[in-house]
């Protein structure tokens, strides 16, 4: 197995002590918002072999087989199908959705043909892959996710008293649901910017002095002023996830992460549409195709199981399970057929003979054994073949 070597993003939204805590090294000031670990392009990790670092990517891509396994490699092409990150959020990241397999493969063939630039600000399809993703939850972790039932979501505008929002009310209250959420979402997106930017400021005025359920409104608004996306936000679930509890986001499912550290695992995809808060690009007809006008609770998961803990998931290209390693307990031998990536997260466990620390993990090619020892917390990134 390698230990890996990892690159942290500076992303604006990140936390600025989270993931140093974690780590057990100084605050740098700057915001650290996510560590990657894996062989996505955009920061692959490095491995040393003895004869010096390597991108994983490229070891991978050298030999994929060897690394990932003839099942792996048959079933997803010759790359690692995930990745694996711990987020740190220290405000809230932009409401989204991702698109399915068939959606992605469309969106990125056609903006490939119409030669729109691949870091074009304004260009979605970043990849021809789909994105489902999961965030399990280190801290007490805050997001949205998926769409409130329209009644419930009139009653939380309603209960805000703002004139301006009443035609809003009025419209979730007189539609069948799905019609109600995409007329809804549609009318708050392409409204006058200039109305709705008063329409959020007395919006802002109003869920900070009522406080309670709209707490996390007052955080939205206070990062975003004017942005349309804090009123889209209140027809998502409020979520608060504990340590250790989970929220699996399939395709067309809107979200956003507004607080917390968490473990991320997700299809090696960067495919996002987004819907507000964020000065980035707000493709609205294509939202509006990508995204599914269902509502109803969030997928919340908790982990299954005695020795492995799995978070179970309905797809296939990634799975995530996590160790708790008590002191003096056997080790644990770990299913090798695939490969995997793990990640320490508390404690002093070992894998095979590597010591790890919390943040520290390790890539562990296809056919080889390992186990697990020691005292402490392990999650474990790996495939379904």
């Amino acid at each position: 197995m390698d230990r890996l070597t990892n690159t942290i993003r500076p992303y604006a939204w990140g936390s600025t002590t989270a993931l140093p805590t974690l780590l057990g090294v100084e605050p740098t000031g700057e915001p650290q918002a996510e560590m990657w670990m894996g062989a996505h392009p955009g920061a692959p990790s490095r491995i040393d072999r003895g004869a010096g670092e390597r991108l994983l990517s490229d070891v991978i891509a050298a030999d994929p087989e060897g690394e990932l396994g003839a099942a792996t490699v048959a079933r997803f092409g010759p790359r690692l199908p995930f990745m694996f990150k711990i987020l740190a959020a220290g405000a809230p990241l932009s409401l989204q959705v991702h698109p399915d397999l068939h959606q992605a493969r469309a969106g990125f063939e056609d903006e490939e043909r119409r030669g729109v630039p691949i870091d074009a600000d304004h260009r979605n399809y970043k990849d021809p892959n789909h994105k489902p993703e999961m965030i399990c939850a280190l801290t007490a972790f805050d997001g949205l996710c998926g769409f409130r039932p329209p009644q419930e979501a009139a009653d939380l505008l309603a209960g805000l008293d703002v004139d301006s929002l009443k035609p809003y009310v009025d419209l979730l209250r007189a539609h069948p649901e799905e019609a109600a959420l995409r007329e809804m979402l549609t009318a708050v997106l392409t409204a006058d910017r200039v109305e709705m930017a008063h329409t959020v400021h007395e919006v802002a005025v109003a869920v900070t002095r009522i406080g309670g359920r709209y707490t996390p409104y007052a955080t939205l608004v206070h990062h975003f002023p004017g942005d349309p996306g804090v009123i889209a936000a209140m027809l998502l679930n409020h979520v608060r996830l504990q340590p250790g509890e989970a929220m699996f986001l399939g395709a067309g499912v809107p979200h956003a992460y507004i607080d917390g550290l968490g473990v991320e695992l997700l299809a090696n995809s960067d495919n996002v549409l987004r819907a507000g808060l964020t000065p980035k690009h707000v493709d609205v007809p294509e939202l509006l195709k990508i995204a599914k006008f269902e509502p109803g609770d969030p997928n919340l998961l908790r982990p299954e199981g005695d020795a492995e803990e799995v978070y179970e998931t309905p797809i296939d290209e990634f799975r995530l399970s996590r160790f708790l390693l008590a002191p003096g307990g056997a080790p644990r031998v770990l299913p090798h057929d695939t490969p995997q990536i793990l990640l320490c997260t508390a404690g002093s466990p070992r894998a095979g003979e590597l010591a790890l620390a919390p943040g520290e993990s390790v890539f562990v090619p296809a056919g080889e054994k390992v186990e697990l020892s020691g005292s402490g917390t392990i999650f474990r990134a790996t495939v379904v073949v």
